[in-house]
């Protein structure tokens, strides 16, 4: 945990050169000779800046800066004893004056920004006046985020807030404390209080901690680094409100971001592009500030406070200009500081302006090694490399453990001498941060950690810590450590000749590829599901190779994957997964959802500015175009969720036409699914579609279709080049009257699987279609009625239709209102020899014990009926024993009987164990749902051990039983390689019915 505590002296000592400091050591040595438990003398010659603060404070509380003092006084110290002084009366201020000196000293020596205070607030003047506004309401709790890319200035934007409410300047009546966290410091703490934290924070100042929780509506909590936070902050159970309390450090922060805790104070929170998903839900009604870049103006006046120059200032820029890509890259704050650092040293060098800087990998790199030769240029590549890897182990260690903020003794451990440590932060590779150690930016960190697997040479000792490169690449590709992504797409950036080529004349060899072997093989193993491990995210794997930017090795790593589920969530992601789908040949079934801001044509003043969200609309529809490429070598094409507009829609249609992307033989599409769209259209698009020569399956379920836009498919339907043998159109809001164009259409076309489930066809609907069931040319096999809303009126029409009917085999009418009366119309049919039917589908509709007599006489005598589904419906021990009578005769060739939730008691356990080994037929029961109680379920146990019994799978939720029964249950299992299963069959339900869930990264 950072702490304020000697963080005033650290800063005076880092005052004093390296000789001084050693000289200032001695003296001190000598005085504390003399005070009772001195400080060992080792610990004293050893210690670093940061060190000897902590130590003096640790030992002399409240004498520290009268010991500096007493030292100070020799005149070649003058300069030293004067800050000491000043420092001395700072640590006696109260907090809201000691957090300004903090700020202030940030501001001016440890960001990035080189840009006066005055000119930062004119240029983030929006953000910074929606800041105040947010938390002008009248001493109302808010919480308040801000949004943006990483290296965009969201922690730069937060220092300066803290900054300005220290110097009065924001906030002034309404906050008395704001507390500033970072949270990358906090990775290593398990345990803590509230209280901790704000006292950490307090230093010598007068305030107590009870005068300041006192009002928690005059508090502000200022939490950055969220990106960066090992710790799962969900919870929802087990929050804390008392802010005295220690607890799991997770605990603490959950209490505090759910309102648990201090539930009356305010929140200000940095969140990046990994964090927003998972802390934005924990947050209540949160307002939003986003970060962007900076104009080009901002840019040419940051070049020359940068340069301290007008005229070098404006040299830079104007080279930044001719280069439109490295001007628009330059709006980044962070990647304009490297840029202009870089060109900084090549200024000195007298070298013409030139800067490598795409992608990423190439940016840092030139970064890196342009301050690096400021100090090391004429050592050799053996000596650079021995020295930056101690950088490097640093970063990756750091990584592995999750650890952000580094103590002195770190430092150490890894090889790096305190003149090191002067010089990497001279360097602009470390930074301070209080009395430890951060990277000068997060990110930084990350480049060094993908170094270290590039510099490392076999000799070198194993680090326990430090993982292999494949265990890097799986911990982010396959388990979803986002954290790390970063740093996967250096190494993927870095495994190139064009890297190479930078880093050995200063670091040498660079064994490229052999880490492009490393990747291959890890992701070929991945592609296949080795080990149970499979690709993700294949957008962070997009990313990576991106940053590769070799089209061979993208080329052969795309070609590895056969299928990949993609979520587009901006122009920018669509262009990334754009240019990579592109590259694979091997691609057979894509999965797609788009976001709706992708192609959203409404514009929000919050989103940013109007021509960025023009440009972007435009770049989107550009890629799409493009992508739509891909689709034609696809076998399956799966449109989960995606929020389209006409143009769209349109672009897809063209895609498929035969003068757009030559003959239409040259498309492989064999399944088509576009579920919940938001927009289909007029249905155009089916007369390209649904003429594709291979195309057998089309899915739209969730999608709303108008009377027109049905009678469009329907029209090509029965076109003789339309080979679709499945339509799939449940949840599409079609009315009676749209199915009768749809049942009407089945005379002339090929479909041989049909399913309306979850439409409101009523009685009229499935009448028209039982009309067409009649017709000699229908060829269906398989209908799915679930959910339509129909009654035992429907019955009589469906007992005509099978028995006219030579080719349907299944028959879906689940949670329809047919009661005993309808089911005893359909058993009638079911004892006609004429009624072909296979599969009887009855799950929830509304029957009784006294429908089973006639299902038992179906059972007894149709020798065609193979599955019979009777669950959610009231059938009881009555009933129960009806059908197993009917289970026991000779004549019953039942294979599958759904049973689940049919609300029977243990006391049918009897029949059901007797009818298991009695009918030879029966391999698959469900009894999902059902409490039977031990008693029962040792009858049934004892049946499934029966050597008669054909058992093979039963629907039962193991997990609902006592130990001992489940105890019972595995054995059985074991003995008969049976099958038990919570949800037997809701898989092949789902993928008959066409039933898809609504999109989530999960599915």
């Amino acid at each position: 945990m950072e702490e304020t505590h000697g963080y005033n002296l650290t800063l005076c000592l880092l005052k004093l050169s390296d000789e001084d400091f050693m000289e200032f050591k001695d003296s001190l040595r000598k005085v504390l000779g003399f005070k009772p438990k001195p400080i060992p003398r080792t610990k004293i010659a050893t210690a670093s800046r940061r060190g000897l603060a902590m130590l003096l404070n640790k030992h002399y509380p409240g004498q520290v800066w009268d010991i500096v003092l007493s030292l100070s006084q020799r005149a070649k110290w003058k300069k030293l004893f004067d800050r000491a002084e000043r420092l001395k009366r700072d640590e006696r201020r109260p907090y809201k004056e000691t957090m300004e000196i903090i700020f202030k000293y940030i501001w001016d020596f440890e960001n990035y920004i080189h840009v006066p205070s005055h000119e930062y607030n004119i240029i983030t003047e929006m953000q910074h006046r929606t800041l105040k506004d947010i938390f002008d309401l009248q001493l109302e709790s808010v919480t308040a985020v801000i949004l943006g890319n990483k290296g965009e200035g969201k922690t730069t934007f937060l220092r300066k807030a803290m900054l300005d409410w220290a110097a009065g300047d924001l906030w002034q009546n309404r906050f008395h404390y704001v507390f500033f966290f970072s949270l990358m410091s906090l990775n290593n703490i398990t345990e803590l209080s509230l209280a901790q934290l704000i006292l950490s924070k307090l230093s010598e100042s007068s305030e107590t901690l009870e005068d300041i929780v006192s009002d928690p509506r005059r508090i502000l909590f200022i939490l950055e680094g969220f990106d960066y936070l090992k710790f799962d902050l969900g919870l929802q159970t087990n929050l804390c409100n008392d802010w005295r309390k220690k607890a799991p450090t997770q605990i603490v922060l959950s209490s505090l971001l759910q309102k648990v805790m201090l539930q009356e104070s305010s929140l200000l929170l940095e969140l990046g592009n990994l964090s927003v998903p998972k802390i934005y839900p924990l947050l209540q009604k949160p307002r939003e500030i986003t970060i962007g870049g900076y104009t080009e103006a901002s840019v040419k006046y940051y070049c020359c406070s940068f340069m301290h120059s007008f005229k070098k200032g404006s040299e830079i820029f104007n080279y930044l200009q001719a280069i439109q890509l490295l001007l628009t890259l330059c709006k980044n704050p962070y990647k304009r500081w490297m840029v202009c650092r870089t060109l900084k040293c090549q200024f000195k060098r007298g070298e013409k302006l030139n800067i490598a800087f795409k992608p990423d990998s190439v940016l840092y790199t030139s970064f890196m090694v342009s301050s690096f030769r400021a100090k090391y240029a004429g050592y050799p590549s053996r000596q650079n490399r021995n020295k930056l890897m101690t950088l490097c182990t640093l970063a990756v260690e750091g990584m592995w453990k999750s650890v952000f903020v580094f103590k002195y003794e770190d430092l150490l451990r890894n090889g790096i001498s305190e003149s090191e440590q002067i010089l990497w932060m001279k360097m602009y590779f470390l930074n301070t941060r209080g009395d430890c150690f951060v990277f000068y930016h997060p990110a930084l960190q990350l480049y060094f950690a993908a170094l270290f697997y590039f510099l490392r040479q076999d000799k070198d000792k194993h680090h326990p810590i430090i993982g292999s490169l494949p265990q890097l690449l799986r911990e982010i590709y396959a388990h979803g450590q986002n954290q790390w992504l970063l740093t996967g797409k250096f190494v993927f950036g870095i495994a190139t000749e064009k890297i190479a080529a930078i880093l050995e004349p200063h670091f040498g060899f660079i064994p490229c590829e052999k880490m492009r072997q490393e990747i291959f093989k890890c992701f070929r193993s991945l592609s296949q599901g080795e080990c149970g491990e499979k690709l993700i995210s294949p957008q962070s794997l997009f990313d990576s190779l991106v940053e590769n930017q070799e089209e061979q090795f993208i080329t052969q790593v795309m070609d590895m994957f056969e299928e990949m589920t993609v979520d587009i969530s901006s122009a920018d992601v669509l262009s990334v997964a754009t240019t990579c789908l592109l590259k694979s040949q091997s691609l057979k079934k894509l999965h797609l959802h788009i976001q709706q801001r992708v192609f959203s044509e409404i514009y929000n003043p919050e989103d940013g500015d109007l021509e960025v969200f023009k440009h972007e609309k435009n770049n989107a529809i550009k890629h799409w175009r493009m992508l739509c490429r891909v689709f034609q070598n696809l076998e399956v094409l799966d449109l989960d969720s995606c929020k389209f507009n006409v143009t769209v829609i349109f672009l897809l249609y063209l895609s498929m036409s035969p003068t757009h992307r030559g003959p239409l033989n040259a498309f492989k599409l064999q399944s088509f699914s576009c579920s919940y769209l938001t927009n289909f259209g007029c249905g155009l698009l089916f007369h390209t579609l649904l003429q594709l020569p291979h195309l057998k399956s089309l899915n739209l379920y969730g999608t709303n279709l108008s009377n027109d836009v049905v009678e469009n498919m329907c029209c090509v339907l029965k076109s003789p080049s339309c080979r679709v043998e499945e339509l799939l159109l449940g949840k599409c809001d079609i009315s009676s009257e749209a199915c009768g164009v749809i049942a009407t259409s089945l005379t002339k076309c090929k479909v041989k699987h049909l399913s309306l489930v979850e439409n409101p066809l009523k009685n009229k609907g499935v009448m028209l279609v039982c009309e067409i069931l009649k017709h000699p040319s229908c060829v269906l096999e398989t209908l799915m009625l679930s959910y339509c809303c129909f009654t035992f009126i429907a019955c009589g029409h469906l007992y005509e239709a099978l028995l006219h009917n030579k080719y349907l085999s299944l028959l879906d009418l689940s949670s329809n209102f047919l009661e005993d009366t309808g089911v005893n119309i359909l058993c009638e049919a079911l004892k006609d020899p004429r009624c072909n039917l296979r599969e009887l589908w009855l799950s929830g509709c509304y029957l009784t014990s006294d429908c089973c007599k006639a299902i038992s006489a179906v059972l007894s005598c149709n020798q065609n009926l193979k599955t019979l589904k009777l669950g959610s419906n009231n059938i009881q021990d009555t009933g129960i024993k009806q059908l197993c009578e009917a289970l026991r005769n000779p004549g019953c060739k039942l294979q599958c009987l759904g049973l689940d939730m049919c609300e029977f008691t243990t006391d049918s356990c009897a029949d059901l164990a007797l009818a298991l080994t009695t009918c030879k037929t029966l391999t698959v029961l469900s009894l999902d749902w059902m409490t039977l109680g031990h008693n029962g379920l040792e009858l049934l146990c004892e049946a499934l051990n029966h050597r008669a019994c054909n058992l093979k799978v039963l629907g039962l939720d193991k997990s609902a039983f006592c130990e001992e029964s489940q105890i019972l249950l595995q054995d059985v299992e074991k003995k008969n390689n049976l099958i038990i299963l919570h949800y037997p069959w809701i898989k092949e339900e789902n993928k008959k019915r066409g039933v898809r869930l609504v999109w989530n990264s999960k599915n």
